[in-house]
């Protein structure tokens, strides 16, 4: 099909948009897929696609000129692949988008390297439709992992394989004692109002720590938080 702005807007059958609807791109090579994902997605009130691509070289120019709010990215694609596009995207924006990174299997390396670059989650290809709408607004949420155990299994198998970029003792030093009981529960997958329950403080106080250990760390997201505590290893596998 190729690159395509304004994916979401020309079904008949769509209904009204949120004035506040999550405005998302799709990039995938295969026409059947992003039919699929735009129908899916198109259907909901407060979603609304708003252009497609069939490569990475199409879908980044895209990104940047339609500025979505959510991307989902085919990790494999020609000319330049999910993994490259993801980096280039969310390096070229003062607003990136939050992007998902669509595979066909959960352990494959490409997954864990896009989100090494920056992607906040991964979905599955075989996701029913329910687990696609709740992994968009989750991500768009950004207040938990997508499918969090997934994650660590990713950072906890592939960490060993990178140079980390902090020691545990540097991490430490950068983090007050609260920050770093705040990572640790954020690598467990706990959203902010879980956080606080198990802190005994107010969501607001937790979202105000989260923006700290993101600040300190200089990552973008709780998904690059993750793997920054695992490479470096604060928190070790099990």
């Amino acid at each position: 099909m190729g690159a395509r702005p304004g994916g979401g807007t020309d079904d008949p059958s769509t209904g009204p948009r949120s004035p506040q609807a999550l405005r998302i791109f799709l990039a995938d090579d295969e026409r059947m897929v992003r039919t699929a994902l735009r129908t899916i997605l198109g259907a909901e009130a407060d979603m609304e696609v708003v252009g497609e691509a069939a490569t990475g070289a199409e879908a980044v120019p895209l990104i940047r000129q339609l500025r979505p709010d959510v991307v989902l990215m085919d990790v494999r694609m020609p000319e330049i692949d999910g993994i490259r596009a993801t980096e280039q995207v969310l390096a070229g924006t003062d607003r990136p988008p939050r992007i998902i990174v669509v595979t066909t299997f959960e352990n494959d390396a490409y997954v864990y390297d896009a989100l090494r670059v920056g992607a906040s989650g991964f979905l599955l290809k075989r996701s029913g439709a329910e687990d696609l709408v709740q992994a968009v607004r989750l991500v768009a949420r950004s207040d938990s992992l997508l499918f969090p155990a997934a994650v660590r299994r990713l950072a906890a198998r592939h960490a060993g394989e990178r140079a980390a970029r902090d020691t545990v003792r540097g991490l430490r030093a950068r983090l007050s004692e609260r920050e770093q009981a705040v990572l640790r529960l954020m690598t467990a997958g706990l959203t902010n109002a879980e956080i606080a329950g198990r802190l005994g403080v107010g969501p607001a106080t937790v979202k105000t720590h989260v923006a700290g250990v993101l600040a300190k760390l200089g990552v973008r997201d709780r998904t690059q938080a993750v793997i920054a505590a695992y490479e470096c290893g604060f928190v070790r596998p099990g």
